[in-house]
């Protein structure tokens, strides 16, 4: 599965929002995807489809270490934080 792209109104809104920038929002502008799928294929299994892509279990990880917010503060950043999405 690819990293779907950031929909446009999504990214316009995130900009707005943020007009000095958010380090997430700029990492994504400025690389792209960090993560796909393809690089988990040695640790999942090949039979079955995972509940979350890998990629983005992967990316909220490394987004909850960098903001040091605890699991639930993670789930909640991931459901309302702009500069997540």
């Amino acid at each position: 599965m690819e990293v779907p792209e950031v929909p446009a109104e999504t990214a316009r809104i995130a900009h707005a929002a943020f007009p000095k920038g958010a380090l997430f929002i700029r990492l994504r502008d400025e690389l792209g995807p960090l993560l796909l799928d393809q690089d988990f294929t040695q640790v999942y299994s090949g039979r079955g489809r995972p509940a979350v892509a890998p990629w983005r279990l992967a990316l909220i990880t490394i987004m909850q270490f960098v903001e040091n917010l605890s699991d639930r503060q993670a789930a909640d950043a991931v459901r309302g934080h702009l500069a997540w999405k």
